[in-house]
Protein backbone atom coordinates (compact mmCIF):
# COMPACT_ATOMS: atom_id res chain seq x y z
CA UNK A 1 0.00 0.00 0.00
CA UNK A 2 2.69 2.12 0.64
CA UNK A 3 4.09 2.55 -2.51
CA UNK A 4 0.58 3.78 -3.83
CA UNK A 5 1.00 6.89 -1.89
CA UNK A 6 2.54 9.99 -3.53
CA UNK A 7 4.31 12.61 -1.56
CA UNK A 8 4.12 15.59 -4.12
CA UNK A 9 6.58 18.57 -3.79
CA UNK A 10 4.74 22.04 -5.61
CA UNK A 11 7.51 24.37 -7.27
CA UNK A 12 10.14 23.20 -4.89
CA UNK A 13 12.82 26.11 -4.89
CA UNK A 14 15.82 24.74 -2.66
CA UNK A 15 16.98 21.66 -3.81
CA UNK A 16 17.88 20.26 0.25
CA UNK A 17 14.43 20.65 1.03
CA UNK A 18 13.88 17.89 -2.11
CA UNK A 19 16.40 16.00 -0.64
CA UNK A 20 15.70 16.47 3.50
CA UNK A 21 12.09 15.27 2.57
CA UNK A 22 12.82 12.11 0.28
CA UNK A 23 14.87 11.14 3.54
CA UNK A 24 11.91 11.79 5.44
CA UNK A 25 9.92 9.62 3.53
CA UNK A 26 12.37 7.05 3.24
CA UNK A 27 12.24 6.47 7.00
CA UNK A 28 8.71 5.99 6.74
CA UNK A 29 8.80 3.38 4.15
CA UNK A 30 7.30 5.60 1.63
CA UNK A 31 8.96 6.24 -1.94
CA UNK A 32 6.77 7.76 -4.37
CA UNK A 33 8.02 11.23 -5.07
CA UNK A 34 6.82 13.98 -7.43
CA UNK A 35 8.54 17.32 -8.20
CA UNK A 36 5.89 19.68 -10.20
CA UNK A 37 7.66 22.32 -11.72
CA UNK A 38 10.91 22.58 -9.67
CA UNK A 39 12.71 26.09 -9.70
CA UNK A 40 15.34 23.78 -9.41
CA UNK A 41 16.25 20.71 -10.51
CA UNK A 42 17.85 18.15 -8.00
CA UNK A 43 21.68 18.47 -7.27
CA UNK A 44 24.21 17.10 -5.22
CA UNK A 45 23.35 19.22 -2.58
CA UNK A 46 19.57 17.06 -2.83
CA UNK A 47 21.65 13.97 -2.80
CA UNK A 48 23.89 15.31 0.00
CA UNK A 49 21.14 16.03 2.78
CA UNK A 50 18.78 12.70 1.18
CA UNK A 51 21.33 10.29 3.90
CA UNK A 52 20.90 7.39 2.52
CA UNK A 53 17.80 8.18 0.24
CA UNK A 54 19.31 9.45 -2.96
CA UNK A 55 17.34 6.38 -4.85
CA UNK A 56 13.84 8.52 -4.27
CA UNK A 57 15.57 11.42 -5.85
CA UNK A 58 16.77 9.65 -8.53
CA UNK A 59 13.62 7.88 -9.11
CA UNK A 60 11.40 11.03 -8.18
CA UNK A 61 9.21 12.08 -11.06
CA UNK A 62 9.25 15.59 -12.40
CA UNK A 63 5.98 17.49 -13.96
CA UNK A 64 5.25 20.59 -15.80
CA UNK A 65 1.64 20.21 -13.95
CA UNK A 66 -0.32 19.72 -11.00
CA UNK A 67 -2.49 18.06 -12.87
CA UNK A 68 0.00 15.56 -13.94
CA UNK A 69 1.05 14.77 -10.62
CA UNK A 70 -1.97 13.81 -9.73
CA UNK A 71 -3.41 11.94 -12.43
CA UNK A 72 -5.19 8.29 -11.61
CA UNK A 73 -5.53 9.01 -7.86
CA UNK A 74 -8.31 8.10 -5.54
CA UNK A 75 -7.47 10.57 -3.03
CA UNK A 76 -5.63 14.34 -2.81
CA UNK A 77 -5.04 15.78 0.46
CA UNK A 78 -3.72 19.23 -0.05
CA UNK A 79 -1.42 20.72 3.29
CA UNK A 80 -2.86 24.27 4.57
CA UNK A 81 -1.16 25.97 7.22
CA UNK A 82 -3.61 28.97 6.52
CA UNK A 83 -7.27 29.54 7.17
CA UNK A 84 -8.99 30.43 3.59
CA UNK A 85 -11.52 32.55 2.24
CA UNK A 86 -13.86 29.71 0.80
CA UNK A 87 -13.33 26.87 3.80
CA UNK A 88 -12.87 23.39 2.70
CA UNK A 89 -13.38 19.63 4.36
CA UNK A 90 -10.52 19.67 7.07
CA UNK A 91 -8.62 16.45 7.90
CA UNK A 92 -6.57 16.05 11.32
CA UNK A 93 -2.91 14.46 10.29
CA UNK A 94 -4.17 10.93 12.15
CA UNK A 95 -7.29 10.77 10.07
CA UNK A 96 -4.95 11.65 6.88
CA UNK A 97 -3.29 8.84 7.37
CA UNK A 98 -5.69 6.58 7.74
CA UNK A 99 -7.90 7.38 5.16
CA UNK A 100 -4.64 7.81 2.82
CA UNK A 101 -3.81 3.88 3.81
CA UNK A 102 -7.61 3.10 3.28
CA UNK A 103 -7.95 4.78 -0.01
CA UNK A 104 -3.95 3.38 -1.32
CA UNK A 105 -5.63 -0.56 -1.56
CA UNK A 106 -7.17 0.52 -4.62
CA UNK A 107 -5.22 3.85 -6.21
CA UNK A 108 -2.98 5.84 -6.06
CA UNK A 109 -3.13 8.80 -3.26
CA UNK A 110 -1.61 12.02 -3.33
CA UNK A 111 -0.51 13.89 -0.19
CA UNK A 112 0.53 17.94 -2.08
CA UNK A 113 3.00 19.95 0.21
CA UNK A 114 3.17 23.38 -1.14
CA UNK A 115 5.84 26.35 -1.89
CA UNK A 116 8.16 26.70 1.13
CA UNK A 117 6.91 30.52 1.31
CA UNK A 118 3.42 30.84 0.04
CA UNK A 119 2.16 27.29 0.07
CA UNK A 120 -0.13 26.13 -2.28
CA UNK A 121 -2.54 28.47 -4.29
CA UNK A 122 -6.37 28.26 -3.89
CA UNK A 123 -6.44 26.88 -6.99
CA UNK A 124 -4.59 24.28 -6.56
CA UNK A 125 -6.09 23.71 -3.13
CA UNK A 126 -9.53 23.12 -4.75
CA UNK A 127 -8.19 20.14 -6.52
CA UNK A 128 -7.94 17.99 -3.37
CA UNK A 129 -10.60 16.29 -1.94
CA UNK A 130 -9.51 17.45 1.48
CA UNK A 131 -6.96 19.69 3.25
CA UNK A 132 -4.63 18.72 6.27
CA UNK A 133 -3.30 21.07 8.51
CA UNK A 134 -0.80 20.19 11.79
CA UNK A 135 -1.66 21.75 14.82
CA UNK A 136 1.13 23.25 15.90
CA UNK A 137 1.75 25.42 18.32
CA UNK A 138 0.16 28.91 17.52
CA UNK A 139 2.85 30.81 19.09
CA UNK A 140 5.81 29.34 16.58
CA UNK A 141 3.72 27.25 13.67
CA UNK A 142 6.85 27.86 11.41
CA UNK A 143 7.56 24.38 10.04
CA UNK A 144 9.62 23.68 7.41
CA UNK A 145 8.85 21.56 4.34
CA UNK A 146 10.85 18.53 5.55
CA UNK A 147 9.11 18.61 8.73
CA UNK A 148 6.05 18.67 7.28
CA UNK A 149 6.77 15.95 5.02
CA UNK A 150 8.18 13.68 8.01
CA UNK A 151 4.69 14.32 10.22
CA UNK A 152 2.21 13.33 7.38
CA UNK A 153 4.47 10.28 6.46
CA UNK A 154 4.67 9.34 9.78
CA UNK A 155 1.14 9.34 10.37
CA UNK A 156 0.75 7.00 7.03
CA UNK A 157 3.12 4.47 8.52
CA UNK A 158 1.37 4.55 12.04
CA UNK A 159 -2.05 3.83 10.05
CA UNK A 160 -0.22 1.08 7.77
CA UNK A 161 1.08 -0.70 10.67
CA UNK A 162 -2.59 -0.49 12.61
CA UNK A 163 -4.10 -1.87 8.94
CA UNK A 164 -1.47 -4.84 9.23
CA UNK A 165 -2.16 -5.54 12.74
CA UNK A 166 -6.17 -5.72 12.05
CA UNK A 167 -5.66 -7.99 9.15
CA UNK A 168 -6.60 -6.52 5.67
CA UNK A 169 -10.08 -6.22 4.50
CA UNK A 170 -10.85 -7.99 1.19
CA UNK A 171 -10.20 -5.97 -1.90
CA UNK A 172 -13.36 -4.07 -3.20
CA UNK A 173 -12.94 -1.69 -6.11
CA UNK A 174 -13.30 1.84 -5.07
CA UNK A 175 -16.58 3.59 -5.94
CA UNK A 176 -15.03 7.14 -5.69
CA UNK A 177 -14.15 8.24 -9.42
CA UNK A 178 -10.57 9.40 -9.96
CA UNK A 179 -9.24 12.76 -10.23
CA UNK A 180 -9.25 13.21 -13.43
CA UNK A 181 -12.68 11.91 -14.02
CA UNK A 182 -13.69 15.02 -11.45
CA UNK A 183 -11.35 17.33 -13.72
CA UNK A 184 -13.22 16.86 -16.74
CA UNK A 185 -16.79 16.60 -15.00
CA UNK A 186 -15.95 20.07 -13.49
CA UNK A 187 -14.63 20.96 -17.09
CA UNK A 188 -18.06 19.90 -18.44
CA UNK A 189 -19.86 21.88 -15.57
CA UNK A 190 -18.43 25.13 -16.48
CA UNK A 191 -19.08 24.78 -20.16
CA UNK A 192 -22.87 23.98 -19.70
CA UNK A 193 -23.45 26.87 -17.01
CA UNK A 194 -21.29 29.41 -19.74
CA UNK A 195 -23.55 27.86 -22.77
CA UNK A 196 -26.70 28.46 -20.71
CA UNK A 197 -25.94 31.99 -19.25
CA UNK A 198 -25.69 30.98 -15.68
CA UNK A 199 -22.02 32.17 -15.27
CA UNK A 200 -20.46 34.75 -17.70
CA UNK A 201 -16.95 34.23 -19.09
CA UNK A 202 -16.14 37.46 -18.49
CA UNK A 203 -17.57 38.08 -15.17
CA UNK A 204 -17.00 34.24 -13.46
CA UNK A 205 -17.36 35.17 -9.61
CA UNK A 206 -16.64 32.63 -7.24
CA UNK A 207 -19.84 30.29 -8.79
CA UNK A 208 -17.05 27.82 -9.66
CA UNK A 209 -15.08 27.83 -7.27
CA UNK A 210 -18.58 26.99 -4.57
CA UNK A 211 -19.48 24.33 -6.47
CA UNK A 212 -16.12 22.58 -6.59
CA UNK A 213 -16.22 22.80 -2.44
CA UNK A 214 -20.15 21.55 -2.96
CA UNK A 215 -19.41 18.53 -4.46
CA UNK A 216 -15.87 17.87 -2.85
CA UNK A 217 -17.99 17.89 0.32
CA UNK A 218 -20.42 15.39 -1.39
CA UNK A 219 -18.08 13.40 -2.88
CA UNK A 220 -20.13 11.50 -5.67
CA UNK A 221 -19.29 7.93 -6.30
CA UNK A 222 -18.68 6.91 -9.62
CA UNK A 223 -22.41 5.77 -10.91
CA UNK A 224 -23.50 9.28 -9.49
CA UNK A 225 -21.07 11.36 -11.28
CA UNK A 226 -22.42 9.91 -14.75
CA UNK A 227 -25.58 10.79 -14.15
CA UNK A 228 -24.41 14.16 -13.44
CA UNK A 229 -22.74 14.42 -16.81
CA UNK A 230 -25.49 12.54 -18.59
CA UNK A 231 -27.33 15.21 -17.03
CA UNK A 232 -25.35 18.27 -18.36
CA UNK A 233 -25.16 16.39 -21.76
CA UNK A 234 -29.09 16.20 -21.92
CA UNK A 235 -29.07 20.12 -20.72
CA UNK A 236 -26.27 20.90 -23.63
CA UNK A 237 -28.90 19.29 -26.56
CA UNK A 238 -32.09 21.56 -25.56
CA UNK A 239 -35.34 19.67 -25.57
CA UNK A 240 -35.51 19.33 -29.17
CA UNK A 241 -32.60 17.10 -29.52
CA UNK A 242 -33.09 14.76 -27.06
Amino acid sequence: MLHNIRIVLVETSHTGNMGSAARAMKTMGLSNLFLVNPLVKPDSQAIALAAGASDIIGNATLTDTLDQALEGCALVVGTSARSRTLPWPMLEPRECGVRSVQASRQAPVALVFGRERVGLTNEELQKCHYHVAIPANPEYSSLNLAMAVQILSYEVRVAHLDAQRAGEPPFEPSAYPLTDDLERFYQHLEETLLHTGFIRQSHPGQVMNKLRRLFTRARPESQELNILRGILSSIEKGPGER
